[in-house]
Protein backbone atom coordinates (compact mmCIF):
# COMPACT_ATOMS: atom_id res chain seq x y z
CA UNK A 1 0.00 0.00 0.00
CA UNK A 2 1.72 3.42 -0.78
CA UNK A 3 0.32 6.61 -0.47
CA UNK A 4 -0.34 8.59 -3.55
CA UNK A 5 -1.91 11.95 -2.63
CA UNK A 6 -2.46 13.88 0.55
CA UNK A 7 -5.25 16.53 0.00
CA UNK A 8 -5.76 19.46 2.39
CA UNK A 9 -8.59 19.97 4.69
CA UNK A 10 -9.73 22.10 7.78
CA UNK A 11 -10.93 19.61 9.41
CA UNK A 12 -9.27 16.45 8.60
CA UNK A 13 -6.40 14.47 7.11
CA UNK A 14 -7.58 12.69 3.79
CA UNK A 15 -4.91 10.48 2.00
CA UNK A 16 -5.06 8.27 -0.81
CA UNK A 17 -3.88 5.02 -1.28
CA UNK A 18 -3.38 2.69 -3.92
CA UNK A 19 -3.38 -1.26 -3.23
CA UNK A 20 -4.48 -4.51 -5.01
CA UNK A 21 -6.06 -2.11 -8.19
CA UNK A 22 -7.97 -0.23 -5.55
CA UNK A 23 -7.98 3.48 -4.74
CA UNK A 24 -8.83 3.84 -0.67
CA UNK A 25 -9.80 7.02 0.34
CA UNK A 26 -8.55 7.30 4.11
CA UNK A 27 -10.14 10.47 6.24
CA UNK A 28 -9.11 10.69 9.73
CA UNK A 29 -10.45 13.55 12.41
CA UNK A 30 -8.53 12.98 16.29
CA UNK A 31 -8.65 8.94 16.80
CA UNK A 32 -11.37 8.21 14.40
CA UNK A 33 -11.34 7.60 11.11
CA UNK A 34 -12.91 6.94 7.61
CA UNK A 35 -12.04 4.45 4.77
CA UNK A 36 -13.53 4.20 1.31
CA UNK A 37 -12.63 1.85 -1.40
CA UNK A 38 -13.08 2.23 -4.77
CA UNK A 39 -11.68 -0.15 -7.97
CA UNK A 40 -9.55 1.59 -10.11
CA UNK A 41 -11.43 -0.25 -12.82
CA UNK A 42 -14.88 1.86 -11.80
CA UNK A 43 -12.91 5.30 -12.64
CA UNK A 44 -12.78 6.57 -15.82
CA UNK A 45 -9.64 9.35 -14.61
CA UNK A 46 -7.71 7.09 -11.98
CA UNK A 47 -6.82 9.39 -8.98
CA UNK A 48 -8.56 12.44 -11.03
CA UNK A 49 -11.97 10.63 -10.61
CA UNK A 50 -10.93 10.04 -6.82
CA UNK A 51 -10.49 13.93 -6.42
CA UNK A 52 -13.87 14.38 -7.74
CA UNK A 53 -15.79 12.21 -5.49
CA UNK A 54 -14.66 14.59 -2.43
CA UNK A 55 -16.47 16.86 -3.35
CA UNK A 56 -18.03 19.48 -0.52
CA UNK A 57 -21.33 17.96 -0.46
CA UNK A 58 -19.53 14.39 0.64
CA UNK A 59 -17.39 15.79 2.93
CA UNK A 60 -20.40 17.46 4.57
CA UNK A 61 -21.75 14.09 5.38
CA UNK A 62 -18.14 12.69 6.37
CA UNK A 63 -17.93 15.29 9.07
CA UNK A 64 -21.20 14.61 10.32
CA UNK A 65 -20.67 11.28 10.20
CA UNK A 66 -17.52 11.83 12.50
CA UNK A 67 -19.86 13.83 15.05
CA UNK A 68 -22.17 10.61 15.24
CA UNK A 69 -19.08 8.54 15.58
CA UNK A 70 -17.86 10.37 18.42
CA UNK A 71 -21.14 10.63 20.19
CA UNK A 72 -21.35 7.06 19.95
CA UNK A 73 -18.31 5.76 21.11
CA UNK A 74 -18.33 9.04 24.13
CA UNK A 75 -22.02 7.24 25.57
CA UNK A 76 -20.37 3.60 25.18
CA UNK A 77 -17.19 4.91 26.82
CA UNK A 78 -19.51 5.94 29.61
CA UNK A 79 -21.54 3.37 30.44
CA UNK A 80 -18.84 1.77 31.54
CA UNK A 81 -17.82 4.99 33.98
CA UNK A 82 -14.41 5.18 32.20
Amino acid sequence: MRIIAELPHPEFKISILNMNHKFIVKIEQGNLEQIYKVAEADLLDGVNSVFELLDEEFLKVVLARFHEMRKDFKESYNRYNY
